[in-house]
């Protein structure tokens, strides 16, 4: 966990999902900010700015989290509340939270009542996004009301020239105004905020990783996808003794251990490879559950890398996003679980525990990553390869795993991808798969009746995975792909391309 910095933006976290977006802005607005738990605000060392997060719970709720107040307070930096954050701030100011008649989810209106630091510049109307169920019914007598939602209802307080509260999330997309706000909160609030840049954060970085790793040895587990090229890079750059290991579970994409042999090959860090595909599918068999199926694989990967690394090894590093950290609900507790990636299951965590692992990368989303491995040289190629799922095509085969799924799997999906960089379309896509329905359909094949099934191409637009859209591909390349993949891939005879947005999907299928 990070030591905290005179001067940055101090994030506490009441469980929200969105909760690292806000230290994401921050740091795209060029300040030091980093996420912490409510409990932590003792340890604070002369914080710029603090901002309090959403979360899940209502103020209401017996255990709802709290907060220092009076310790809040006595920092004297600008103060900004966000959802539950806003309604904590209310009820120490003196007013009250209630249920109100309706949940809000989703856009709404905001319009500006008041003049206010936190508005200036801001239209006077504009779509901002909610996600709460209570609403602040009274305030206190020195509480201004600074901007409603379109039924009059208050969605953003002032107590003071630096302490403000707001209802909607600024931090995602779908607030159009949000990043303007919370730059205002930033810039006319007298802040006195540290500097953020990634040649500073990577210095940072590499001198934390000497530190925590020391002279112990490092064992790497790589995939090929940026996050774990990062790392390895990252950790030889740090100078640390290190072994890279690439364990193919018989989960890949097609032709992919050869294509990751290439690339690091390319950054200069050597690799091993390790062939468990047949352990992997073989704990597989039968398992249809898509939480069980993330835990064998996870769980599974430890035993295999352990295995393979041997007993003189002490610290495992991981490639772990934040993303990742925060649907698994292990960054703070507070958090609903969304699901349970492959590096966050139990033995992974009981490791943890133990000091055992080292995820240098945890507190960054991709394009971050992506950033910090363009000042590490590394290949534009490299950084932006789609990502893929630690589990593989497991969460791209829904229900039971078999080689005859993976087969069709792998050459529908090397079809799209291949057809999306035809068409000048890979770069302009942030993720792109192909999908095998646990279906059949009726189809026509040769004048004759054909029973087979189903496949679903995926591609979306993301900054960071917490939220994606799907993404609006000429009909010339929809139509390709599908007709290269009817007429090539046998046992299909469908194709369709998922619209779905996330949420209320996700990305994978599982």
């Amino acid at each position: 966990m990070n030591q905290p910095s005179q001067g940055e933006v101090a994030v506490l976290d009441y469980g929200s999902q969105y909760s690292q977006l806000i230290v994401r802005r921050v740091r795209e607005l060029g300040y030091l900010a980093h996420l912490y738990p409510p409990a932590r605000l003792t340890d604070l060392n002369q914080p710029g700015a603090i901002i309090l997060s959403g979360g899940p719970r209502s103020t209401s709720d017996k255990d709802a989290p709290d907060i220092d107040f009076e310790k809040l307070m006595s920092f004297n930096v600008p103060v900004l509340g966000v959802c539950y954050g806003m309604q904590l701030l209310n009820i120490k100011h003196g007013g009250s939270v209630k249920p109100g008649v309706t949940r809000e989810y989703g856009p709404a209106k905001l319009v500006l009542a008041e003049e206010s630091p936190l508005f200036v510049g801001i239209s006077k109307e504009s779509q901002v996004w909610m996600s709460h169920s209570d609403t602040c019914s009274d305030r206190g007598t020195q509480t201004k009301v600074i901007a409603t939602n379109e039924d009059a209802v208050p969605v953003a307080l002032q107590w003071s020239d630096r302490c403000f509260g707001i209802q909607f999330h600024p931090e995602v997309t779908h607030s159009h105004e949000g990043t303007a706000i919370l730059k205002n909160f930033l810039t006319r609030t007298r802040a006195n905020l540290a500097r953020f840049d990634i040649q500073a954060f990577k210095a940072q970085m590499l001198e934390q990783i000497k530190q925590d790793v020391g002279s112990r040895q490092v064992i790497c587990g790589v995939s090929g996808g940026v996050d774990s090229t990062v790392l390895a890079v990252l950790l030889q750059r740090a100078g640390v003794k290190l072994r890279a290991l690439y364990i193919d579970t018989g989960l890949m994409r097609l032709n992919e251990t050869a294509e990751v042999i290439t690339q690091f090959e390319e950054v200069g860090v050597p690799i091993e490879v390790v062939d468990a595909s047949k352990e992997f599918l073989s704990a597989l068999e039968g398992v249809t559950d898509p939480e069980q199926k993330r835990k064998i694989i996870g769980n599974l990967f430890i035993d295999v890398f352990w295995k393979a690394a041997g007993d003189e090894v002490e610290l495992l590093a991981q490639g772990t996003l934040y993303p990742d950290v925060i649907e698994s609900a292990t960054s703070g507790s507070i958090a609903s679980k969304i699901k349970t990636h492959h590096n966050r299951v139990d033995r992974i965590m009981e490791l943890k525990d133990q000091g055992k692992v080292l995820e240098p990368l945890a507190e960054l989303f991709k394009d971050e990553v992506r950033a910090l491995g363009e000042s590490l040289g590394i290949p534009h190629r490299a950084l932006w390869r789609h990502p893929f799922p630690g589990p593989g095509l497991a969460v791209r085969v829904p229900g039971e795993i078999t080689q005859e799924k993976l087969a069709i799997c792998r050459a529908a999906d090397d079809i799209w991808i291949k057809e999306l960089r035809r068409s000048g379309q890979y770069d302009n896509v942030w993720q792109a798969y192909a999908a095998l329905l646990p279906v059949k359909t009726v189809g026509v094949k040769g004048d004759e009746r054909s029973y087979e099934a189903a496949i679903s191409l995926r591609a979306v637009v993301s900054e960071d995975a917490m939220t994606a859209d799907w993404v609006e591909l000429p009909y010339d390349v929809l139509r390709a792909a599908s007709n290269k993949i009817l007429n090539s891939v046998k046992g299909i005879n469908r194709v369709l391309y998922d619209i779905s947005t996330k949420p209320p999907a996700s990305i994978e299928w599982e």
